[in-house]
């Protein structure tokens, strides 16, 4: 029935004009259960990156490449979780979760822009640590605001065209069968799947955009951390040690936990089960991890306690 609702006769075949996002569950009565706590967790996620972003930017002590870098991850958070919240959201109160292909294409384009992002600056954020403990007579040279500013512009210009590469072959192919999206959001993957057409385009398009910038800043960051630990076994003092591990910790708990759950959705094999777990997972990536990148950075740093304090002292003054 919402297979021939959506579909229109173009010519020889019928031409699929919307598609169906299957959500998370299709229980009724779970959806109106899980849109509180979802939604719970964008306000949450809005929140604390947002107060990050104001805290960076209001206490001068705060004013590093380290926490410039973090500032705009938080953007990255915010823009991330905005691409698939609100349509989450506004799904679990529909009865028909349907979507063009035009908006799903738009959808998918900012949910890869700011995951590809992401991964860059991730990137960038490993060698500023390297640069922080391996070269620290030359870090405020070699890491000048200048160059920091250039990293970050790097890193949202190499995620906007790899994603429009993506969005654009997707907006290429013929749908002519099954509308039903496996999924919450919109996928490349999944719509790729439900093509007639071949879709050679936009697996090359994925491919490439996975081994150049997924694998290419994860090689960066592996790099970065293995010039690091050669760096730390130079320093003789034990105290040192720890504390050149201690500035990185937070950053590689943050790296280990977005790049575990991306290659444990997209490198796995699918069957009907793992579907299913690929949704849960795809939460926890686009949804979780999001909200938890200002604790990961912020429970055991002292500078940012640092700054809380100064300004709590300051609105009670």
């Amino acid at each position: 029935m919402l297979k021939s609702r959506y579909m229109e006769w173009n010519g020889s075949y019928s031409s699929v004009t919307m598609f169906v996002l299957l959500g998370l569950t299709d229980e009724k009565e779970l959806q109106f259960l899980l849109f509180p706590v979802f939604l719970g967790t964008y306000l949450v996620t809005l929140i604390w990156n947002l107060g990050l972003i104001l805290l960076i930017r209001i206490d001068s002590h705060l004013h590093t490449p380290m926490y410039f870098f973090l500032s705009f991850l938080s953007f990255i958070d915010i823009c991330f979780s905005s691409s698939i919240s609100p349509r989450m959201l506004s799904d679990f109160l529909k009865e028909e979760k349907t979507i063009s292909l035009f908006a799903c294409a738009t959808q998918y384009f900012f949910v890869a822009w700011m995951g590809l992002t992401e991964c860059c600056l991730l990137a960038a954020m490993a060698y500023d640590r390297y640069v922080a403990i391996g070269r620290p007579l030359q870090y405020t040279t070699i890491m000048a605001p200048g160059i920091c500013g250039k990293m970050v512009a790097g890193a949202y210009v190499s995620g906007f065209f790899s994603s429009l590469s993506q969005a654009l072959s997707c907006l290429h192919l013929s749908f002519c069968g099954p509308n039903v999206i496996q999924h919450f959001f919109c996928d490349l993957p999944q719509i790729v799947s439900l093509s007639c057409s071949k879709p050679f385009i936009s697996q090359i398009a994925l491919i490439l955009v996975a081994i150049l910038i997924g694998f290419g800043s994860l090689f960066i960051i592996l790099l970065s951390y293995g010039f690091i630990v050669a760096s730390v076994l130079k320093i003789s003092s034990g105290k040192g040690s720890a504390k050149a591990f201690n500035t990185c910790a937070s950053h590689l708990a943050a790296v280990t936990i977005y790049y575990g759950t991306v290659l444990s959705v997209y490198l796995c094999p699918k069957s009907s089960q793992s579907m299913k777990q690929d949704k849960v997972v795809s939460v926890f990536y686009v949804i979780i991890i999001p909200m938890i990148n200002p604790l990961i950075y912020s429970l055991r740093n002292k500078e940012i306690k640092a700054a809380l304090k100064r300004l709590s002292k300051r609105t009670e003054d």
